[in-house]
């Protein structure tokens, strides 16, 4: 009796938990409906009239033309209708108001003259005018060749990168990508003393740093890359530890962005280290070695 009297006399809180399982029941389900309400916070907020102008550019650019036109034809004809002398009179008031409308009625068509002529350039990719070439210096390893190969791979398929040219202590070690065509249809030979002898290596050696040309048709020293296709839109230029220079055109004018460069910095790092850091025969002793077609 006793222990069925000290049973009974305890309290069972069996209940409990399910009222905080009931609780939290509601708390989850008004979660979920505030969720599945969609996002209630600030949106962004969309420039109609950006867009509108972005979509109908050569219209834009043509109002001023039919603003001052219609000023211009506005203002003669009012001369014409009100009775007033076709010849200017300086003494008149009306005169003087017509001159200065018509001053700024041409104003308004110059203007649109030349918002029509200055037009942005639209940038686009340039296929390379040229033949494939894969050259590696014949001292390098089949393994460290497959290696650099494959860095190549990847940096020309994120980036613009079309061509690649390193050349180390007057030895071209590395040609790959497109190439300027020679007389019977293959790739063109790099000149590694001569281009050593030009004002690009001279000046990539003395500033020791990355030297982007956004756009090579402009710069007068194009002349000392003629390996290079034709129509290359923009190159960088790369010291190579220092005795060297990688050369790395692209199809696209301003198309390296600063990821593209900071990639390429540490993509010519990773090459100078498997070039001249791994355990491999040194290919500046070897005066025999030259380059190869790696299939």
């Amino acid at each position: 009796m006793e222990a069925g009297n000290l049973l009974r006399a305890v309290p069972l809180n069996s209940h409990k938990p399910s009222g905080l399982l009931l609780r939290s029941n509601r708390q989850f389900s008004r979660v979920s409906a505030n969720l599945q309400g969609g996002y209630k916070g600030p949106r962004p907020k969309r420039e109609l009239i950006a867009d509108w102008v972005s979509k109908n550019d050569d219209i834009v650019r043509s109002i001023p033309i039919y603003v001052g036109g219609t000023s211009l034809f506005g203002v003669l004809f009012n001369r014409t209708i009100s009775g007033i002398a076709p010849v200017a009179d300086a003494s008149s008031s009306q005169s003087r108001a017509d001159l200065l409308a018509i001053g700024l009625a041409v104003t308004n068509i110059l203007a649109g003259l030349v918002w029509l002529s200055i037009r942005p350039k639209s940038i686009s990719v340039v296929p390379p005018r040229g033949v494939e070439c894969e050259r590696i210096h014949s001292s390098i390893p089949d393994l460290v060749s497959s290696e650099l190969k494959w860095a190549w791979e990847s940096l020309s398929g994120v980036t613009c990168s079309k061509s690649l040219v390193i050349v180390y202590d007057g030895i071209c070690v590395v040609q790959i990508g497109y190439a300027s065509n020679e007389n019977e249809g293959e790739a063109m030979v790099v000149d590694a003393p001569k281009l050593m002898q030009g004002s690009i290596y001279q000046g990539i050696m003395k500033s020791g740093s990355q030297s982007y040309l956004a756009n090579l048709s402009l710069y007068p020293g194009k002349s000392e890359l003629p390996f290079l296709p034709s129509n290359t839109q923009a190159v960088i230029l790369q010291p190579v530890g220092d005795k060297g220079i990688a050369i790395i055109g692209g199809d696209t004018i301003r198309g390296f962005t600063t990821s593209d460069q900071e990639s390429i910095h540490l993509f010519i790092i990773i090459y100078y280290f498997f070039l001249f850091f791994n355990p491999i025969p040194n290919i500046m002793s070897d005066s025999h070695s030259q380059l190869v077609f790696h299939k």
